[in-house]
């Protein structure tokens, strides 16, 4: 799965999209007074991130080692004796069981919680001064999405739709 960001200016959303999508993007857009008015977040942990726009706009390639066409790369699993004979038991051996069990986990998508920290994350950046910020972190963390609506409801439109999406989805 691709990474996701979204880049604001100012308190306008830009873009959202692969890191290649933003960098494009970011590379046509006609300077700004301050290059501190261009923010871009990490869609899934809400982080702020920095590109070099000097650079490629590829992603990075990855190490040559494991099958390296099919995008695996080794790694190494710390497990207890007991969970490696219970993988080594599973049909298709460890690395098939650990696959399917990533792959499940991924699909039911992230867990409420890592969801609000993304959207707290994002808004600490990028809402810190507004009116009504601890009280909408509170509503956020207690997953009060109304409470949430009424009191970002005079923020930036891009920036409390973008919190929403993140915390709850659209």
């Amino acid at each position: 799965m691709m990474t996701s960001y979204t880049a604001f200016v100012t308190e306008s959303w830009l873009a959202t999209g692969p890191r290649n999508h933003i960098v494009e993007t970011l590379r046509g857009m006609p300077e700004t007074e301050r290059a501190s008015d261009i923010l871009v977040f990490d869609d899934e942990t809400g982080q702020q991130v920095d590109f070099d726009l000097r650079a490629l706009a590829q992603e990075p390639a990855p190490p040559k080692r494991g099958r390296p066409k099919l995008g695996v790369t080794s790694k190494e699993v710390t497990l207890l004796p007991r969970h490696w004979e219970w993988l080594a038991k599973q049909p298709g051996g460890a690395s098939a069981t650990l696959r399917k069990l990533v792959e499940t986990a991924r699909k039911a998508g992230l867990p409420d919680r890592s969801k609000r920290d993304a959207a707290y994350h994002f808004l600490s950046a990028m809402a810190g001064d507004y009116p009504h910020f601890e009280e909408a972190i509170r509503a956020l963390y207690a997953d009060d999405r109304s409470r949430f609506e009424t009191l970002t409801a005079k923020w930036p439109t891009a920036v409390r739709d973008h919190a929403l999406g993140m915390a709850w989805g659209q």
